[in-house]
């Protein structure tokens, strides 16, 4: 008898969680995994503010695929188009090669995006954070800014605009991903200042929250969130509430408020949006762009097609509203990727899938070193107690026992010697030495 072939199109939370399940559930020689993603890791994201703020090594936040799925075929390249029909999916390589990979069974796990909007000058200048190499990127900017405006010298006009410039940070958006990088990074840089830039008063730093709504956080409640505000304000930073972002050519930021300043450093967590290579498949979609999915995270009408995470719109059978979707979280991804990984393995021995249920514990979430805000089964958690709950949560959640040790190693030497703050900015451009000799 034929082995099915399993494909599962993303590497991430759902993706690697579902081919370890799989791993797990059937015997070996059962079934055929391959699973393709661009990249050849999986990031733990809840970790990248604290890769970014040198809390962790960056390495210790991504998990290699080859490595963790010894049983299941990696491919490294994009996936361009499914044909359920036909059950086949197109993939390109690095190389620009396309290879047809016929299935049986198809998990799409693609992820989200960055959800950007149509504002001058964002593509040009603005920066995200979802992936390992953003979070890099975002540590080398901050602390080259620093180096500039420590380098700078005199009180002319063009000089303290250019310090200005250098030393304003913006973030646009008040989600997790937002609130923790910019709680981090400023952290880092006051940190850096005191210790290493004597020169510069870290008041002359300024760090711009934008959020386009009355609220941050909405996940750990509105009295959580408004701590979370306050504590922001306390700490020297400028939080825009119920403010847009009109225009930031050339790094120019225009706010809906009607101000107006230069910014070298904009990051962009306005949220983000399912996976458009959805919309390159014969799969239902909703309003949304999301597969529509039962509640057993089967895509509806598709035979032998699953879905789960961010890319789906599962029905959450624990809300009390209805018609609620489970949210773009990381706690739905995990749990949702070992419910398809058991319900797929129960399918090809003949049984049936069960329904996916979940209540929602809470959140917690990271302000910096040693601070924090959560909201777990009701209970409200600040400061430290809920910076502690963030990393033993996190610490529980992350792939792989190898990947615990070494976050907890970096945790451990992090806790005994001063923060590593060195600027690494060669690796942004890797090559301009070397064409600057060959000149």
């Amino acid at each position: 008898m034929k082995r099915p072939h399993i494909l599962i199109v993303g590497g991430g939370y759902v993706g690697l969680y579902t081919a370890l399940r799989l791993q797990e559930r059937l015997s070996r020689g059962a079934a055929t995994i391959t699973v393709v993603d661009p990249q050849a890791h999986m990031t733990y994201q809840p970790f990248l503010p604290e890769a970014a703020a040198g809390s962790v090594e960056p390495r210790h936040v991504v998990v290699p695929l080859r490595r963790t799925l010894k049983h299941c075929r990696v491919v490294t390249g994009s996936v361009t188009s499914v044909d359920h029909a036909a059950k086949f999916a197109t993939v390109l390589s690095y190389e620009g090669q396309p290879e047809r990979i016929d299935y049986d069974v198809l998990v799409m796990a693609p992820g989200s995006v960055a959800r950007t909007l149509p504002i001058p000058g964002l593509a040009e200048v603005g920066v995200g954070f979802k992936t390992i190499g953003e979070a890099i990127y975002l540590r080398n900017q901050v602390l080259s800014r620093l180096d500039v405006a420590a380098s700078l010298t005199g009180d002319d006009p063009a000089t303290d605009a250019q310090r200005r410039c250098a030393l304003t940070f913006t973030f646009i958006g008040g989600g997790y991903a937002g609130i923790e990088a910019l709680a981090e990074l400023e952290d880092m840089a006051r940190y850096a200042c005191r210790r290493y830039y004597r020169n510069l008063d870290p008041g002359l730093m300024r760090w711009v929250l934008v959020e386009a709504t009355g609220r941050i956080l909405p996940e750990v409640g509105i009295e959580m969130g408004a701590y979370t505000v306050r504590q922001l304000v306390s700490r020297g930073m400028d939080v825009r509430l119920n403010t847009k972002v009109v225009s930031m050519v050339g790094g120019h930021v225009v706010l809906s408020d009607g101000e107006e300043y230069d910014c070298d450093t904009i990051v962009w967590t306005a949220g983000v949006k399912a996976n458009p290579l959805l919309t390159h498949t014969d799969l239902p979609l909703d309003d949304k762009g999301r597969l529509v999915c039962t509640a057993d995270l089967q895509v509806s009408g598709r035979p032998d097609a699953w879905g789960a995470g961010d890319c789906a719109a599962v029905p959450d059978l624990t809300a009390k509203e209805a018609g609620a979707m489970c949210g773009p979280s990381a706690q739905h991804a995990v749990r949702q990727a070992r419910r398809l990984g058991d319900n797929i393995a129960e399918v090809l021995r003949g049984g049936t899938p069960s329904a996916y249920r979940h209540r929602y514990v809470g959140s917690v979430a990271s302000l910096g070193l040693y601070k924090g805000v959560a909201q777990v089964y009701g209970i409200k958690l600040k400061g430290f107690p809920a910076w502690f709950m963030h990393r033993t949560y996190h610490m529980s959640r992350v792939p792989t026992f190898n990947r615990k040790v070494r976050v907890l190693a970096d945790w451990t030497l992090a806790f005994l010697f001063r923060r590593d703050v060195i600027s690494l900015g060669q690796l942004q451009h890797p090559r301009e030495e070397f064409r600057e000799a060959a000149r």
